[in-house]
């Protein structure tokens, strides 16, 4: 029933795009608003660049906090981060500070209410204010630039259909841009543009990650994976399966540009329920640990090609690089 809803909603944000007359939520004030400044490349110091591409996918999105865990505790921390949708969520705490088993316990304390609040349709049935308050009140309310390392929040423009990276300004409300599904979010208005989830454009943000410098890019895909099925019943199922067909295409083109794809076994979470995150979380570190060997094996690589050197012995845990 949860997945037959969450299609539904999409049915009803496919007609809204269809129609252009959905009526939208008042524009946010000018001040303080995220901004998609030019990307600046991450300047390489005595290690290649490694930077962190997390897809969207709903409550599969805390898979990626099992898999920052493990390479986090293994010493393999990013030297940049991008996120789209639930990506940019994780990411944008990752980038904040939050490490180990503090982003563990930031997930599972988070509660469906500390992030959503329903509201009566318009253009949507959630308005993401209070997904931006978390945000901002969980980062003691820096701006992107002041988190500590460089974060990339994907975003899509409405109206054009243009990729936006956001990486300066308030971290919440571009988070809140980035997660804004069709049909279900309501769009983020700023400055005469509407905002929605980078998804439509850029599921699992590769093409962003190599933009900001990385020599390696490890991407995380938690985009669902179109169902295998003899036949389709009802419209819903239909327009379902079609939307995440063109959600799998993006993602793969993308992914052909990562030089690491983890990809957790989501198969038993359902893409909306938040009740399962503790099994998200644990798929993505059995994920993470799965690609350790490969990971380190490519930083040496990269490591011997850049500098001719072996690489610097990894950080202890809770250090600095």
């Amino acid at each position: 029933m949860r997945m037959r809803a969450f299609l539904g909603w999409f049915m009803l944000a496919t007609g809204a795009l269809l129609s252009g007359c959905a009526t939208l939520p008042p524009p946010v004030p000018a001040a303080g608003y995220p901004t998609a400044g030019p990307l600046v490349r991450i300047k390489r110091t005595n290690h290649p660049v490694v930077v962190m591409a997390l897809s969207g996918g709903v409550a599969h999105g805390f898979a990626h906090i099992g898999v920052l865990e493990v390479l986090d505790k293994n010493g393999i921390r990013p030297d940049g981060i991008v996120g789209t949708s639930a990506g940019s969520v994780v990411g944008a705490l990752y980038a904040g500070g939050l490490h180990g088993e503090a982003l563990v316990d930031a997930g599972l304390e988070l509660r469906r209410n500390q992030v959503i609040e329903f509201t009566l349709p318009n253009s949507g049935f959630i308005n993401g204010q209070r997904l931006q308050d978390y945000i901002d009140r969980r980062l003691g309310n820096r701006p992107i630039q002041r988190l500590g390392l460089p974060f990339v929040a994907v975003a899509t423009d409405l109206r054009t259909g243009r990729l936006v990276a956001f990486n300066r300004g308030d971290t919440g409300m571009a988070v809140r841009a980035s997660s804004s599904v069709p049909g279900v979010f309501q769009p983020l208005a700023i400055d005469g543009h509407e905002y929605v989830d980078g998804g439509l454009v850029s599921p699992v943000p590769v093409r962003v990650a190599r933009a900001l410098g990385a020599d390696i890019v490890i991407a995380v895909d938690v985009t669902r994976q179109p169902a295998v099925a003899r036949r389709l019943g009802d419209t819903a199922s239909l327009v379902g399966q079609s939307i995440v067909v063109m959600e799998h295409a993006l993602a793969k083109n993308e992914l052909a540009g990562a030089d690491i794809v983890i990809r957790p076994d989501l198969r038993n979470v359902p893409t909306t329920d938040f009740d399962l995150r503790a099994e998200a979380i644990e798929a993505g570190e059995r994920a993470a640990l799965a690609a350790l060997p490969k990971i380190r094996a490519l930083i040496a690589k990269k490591q011997r090609e850049l500098f001719g050197r072996a690489a610097p012995q990894p950080a202890a845990p809770g250090s600095c690089r």
